[in-house]
């Protein structure tokens, strides 16, 4: 029974107490269900001993049926309320475990999920919860009813007749053993099935974002064949769980009928011989008491399967709910409309450890200013944004906004004063509405529109189907690439902050879309520090002040103008063969 005291059940029975009182009632109609059943098979021995098999006065027999049936009636009653509540205890537990699981992947460093698959994770927060679902609905107190109605069932036998019930006992140890051989042998199986279960989600879900590249590349034969190895062990995974159950069940089942043999053969020596203490009802009873307790020892045995599929997955989620990757957001400063001065210090960092990605950086942003950062790809740009947003941690150094470290500001605070635009936009499988909103109760429909004609892109969106209820599907894929960056644009404006970012937000679009982009980024830019960054020169001309990195150390600084009067610059450089090739073209 090591399978009770497993440390993922204590776990997860630790979610029960706000439903307490819901947990005593499923035990109670547990302990009511075992007792009714046990007692129908005792009242029948009473009705065959004492109006069947003799000439007694028959007077009460109609008491007895009628005792029966009242018995069976409340069988069913309290059946009803057992599968019931224990059905809904658990569903009610699985909510709160899934509520915790995702605030608790919400609040994440982005370095977690650059090491874990997105497959991997939805499995854990959907299929494995159900999992846990089936601890209460279909194995814990379904087993603890069955014990209870074995134990009670053996009260019984032994006070009707404790010679044939001894018969019945003696066989019982060899059941228990085949059950204890066959759990250990499940716990292993149920390990192989979750982890392939993992794997095929992570694999799906990959290939399905990636559908389009696939394609492209031709690859559809040898992702089949990738899918079929998968899908092969996972088949055999399930397949080694089926012949454990075919070969357990069929001998519980013989142990069980050899045990009535038994019975039945001694009852009836011990009737013929004379002994008065077994009757004819005795037996009757027996037949009907020995499934009850070995159907139950046998349907334990499947119980604790799914048990053990529900610890297993337990675990499994205790694993990523114990996971200590928060950023640690111990702040206690409000970040209210910063005027937006940025400073770094000699700030370092690395994605892995001994590989340094920024080298000391120092930089200083004014408020209002517009900085540009450029540089090849791989030089620290992007990752001075996730610091920024505290994504991720630096390893030594400081960050100051306004003065203050950015770890002495509340986390929510923070980002709310900084808006990012990104190079590869994301959007849900929503309306354009709710996607700029990202159902913000702050933010009306009218500031919306407001917004959106500022920066110019309103006629855009009333030219679609339905204006800005629009559903743009799975990441956005019924706009272009060029419509996806103008909403990412919205959806940073309306937010108001103090601080924009456009990491890279031109490098992908169509000439008509940039000059909107342009229009809308003047728009936005205006009056609050901005950070850019940009491969296109073009788009940067105008900031206040650029900044020119390479292997994560800025090794130019300075305006337009300033930069290009070095030759021999980095810069300089960049901006010659950029407008070389604008030239040939």
């Amino acid at each position: 029974m090591n399978i009770i005291r497993s440390k993922p059940l204590r776990k997860v029975m630790q979610y029960t107490k706000p439903y307490q009182s819901r947990f005593n009632w499923v035990i109670i109609w547990a302990v009511l269900l075992s007792i009714f059943a046990a007692t129908r098979p005792y009242i029948f021995k009473e009705i065959v001993d004492k109006y069947l098999n003799n000439a007694q006065d028959k007077s009460d027999f109609i008491f007895f049926v009628g005792l029966m049936a009242v018995i069976l009636v409340a069988e069913v009653v309290m059946q009803f309320f057992f599968t019931y509540w224990a059905n809904w205890l658990g569903q009610d537990i699985i909510k709160d475990i899934r509520d915790k699981l995702f605030h608790h992947i919400a609040s994440f460093k982005m370095k977690y999920f650059d090491n874990e698959p997105v497959g991997k994770l939805v499995t854990r927060t959907v299929s494995d919860i159900e999992s846990i679902a089936s601890i209460f609905s279909q194995g814990l107190f379904m087993i603890v009813s069955d014990v209870l109605k074995m134990l009670i069932t053996l009260v019984f036998m032994f006070y009707i007749n404790w010679k044939i019930s001894f018969i019945v006992v003696a066989i019982m140890p060899i059941i228990l053993y085949a059950t204890n051989i066959f759990q250990k042998k499940m716990k292993v199986a149920f390990n192989e099935v979750r982890n392939e279960v993992a794997n095929l989600n992570t694999f799906v879900q990959e290939r399905l974002t990636g559908m389009k590249i696939v394609q492209l590349f031709n690859r559809e034969k040898i992702e089949a064949e990738k899918f079929e190895e998968i899908n092969k062990r996972h088949n055999k995974a399930w397949l080694k769980n089926i012949l454990y159950n075919s070969i357990f069940f069929p001998i519980a089942d013989i142990i069980s009928n050899i045990t009535l043999g038994l019975v039945v053969y001694f009852g009836a020596l011990f009737i013929i011989n004379g002994d008065f203490s077994t009757t004819i009802g005795d037996l009757i009873s027996f037949n009907m008491y020995i499934p009850m307790l070995y159907n139950p020892l046998r349907q334990i045995a499947d119980k604790f399967n799914v048990m053990q599929m529900g610890i297993v997955a337990a675990e499994r989620v205790f694993e990523i709910i114990e996971t200590d990757s928060q950023i640690q957001d111990k702040g206690t400063l409000e970040a209210n409309n910063f005027n937006g001065n940025i400073k770094l210090e000699n700030v370092r960092f690395s994605y892995i450890q001994g590989e340094e990605v920024l080298k000391g950086i120092n930089l200083e942003v004014k408020a209002g200013q517009t900085i540009a950062i450029v540089g090849s790809t791989g030089a620290g740009k992007s990752t001075i944004i996730n610091l920024l947003n505290r994504f991720y941690e630096i390893d030594s150094g400081k960050i100051t906004i306004e003065g203050e470290a950015i770890q002495n500001y509340k986390l929510s605070s923070l980002r709310k004063q900084i808006a990012v635009v990104l190079q590869d936009v994301f959007l849900f499988a929503d309306t354009i509405y709710n996607n700029i909103t990202l159902y913000n109760p702050e933010i009306t429909q009218e500031q919306v529109e407001s917004a959106a004609k500022k920066i110019g892109i309103h006629n855009f969106i009333m030219s679609l189907p339905n204006g800005y209820q629009y559903n743009v599907k799975e990441r956005g894929v019924m706009l272009s690439s060029g419509q996806r960056q103008l909403i990412a644009f919205l959806r940073a404006y309306v937010s108001n902050p103090s601080i924009l970012i456009l990491d890279e937000a031109t490098s992908s679009i169509d000439t008509h879309s940039e000059e909107m982009i342009q229009k809308a980024t003047e728009t936005i830019t205006k009056d609050r520090t901005s950070i850019v960054i940009a491969h296109r020169l073009a788009t940067i001309i105008n900031a206040d002040i650029i900044i020119v990195m390479d292997k994560g150390q800025i090794v130019e600084k300075g305006s337009h103008t300033e930069l290009l009067q070095n030759e021999n610059g980095y810069y300089r450089k960049l901006y010659d063969s950029q407008f070389s090739i604008n030239v040939d073209n």
